[in-house]
């Protein structure tokens, strides 16, 4: 899966799933703040990314992530 597929499928269910406004969806967008993902959101995002792309994420795997961009990097690296 190349990385343009892995960041629509995040960013349709980012807009489906979990609301957030097209427009607030960039690489530079932070997670927490600009798209106002709360901790239980968090858990929401672990099962969709399990569900979408067949990949396990724990919460350590969480600990670089600031940006939608560094998001993307991790689930490529862990398809990869």
């Amino acid at each position: 899966m190349n990385k343009e597929v892995i960041v629509e499928k995040i960013n349709y269910f980012l807009v489906d799933e979990f609301e957030v406004d097209k427009d607030d969806i960039e690489p530079n967008a932070n997670l927490k703040e600009t798209l106002e993902l709360d901790s239980l959101d968090f858990v929401d995002l672990v099962v969709a990314i399990e569900a979408n792309f067949g990949v396990k994420l724990t919460g350590e795997d969480f600990q670089n992530i600031l940006t939608l961009q560094d998001f993307y990097d991790l689930i490529e690296t862990k398809i990869g």
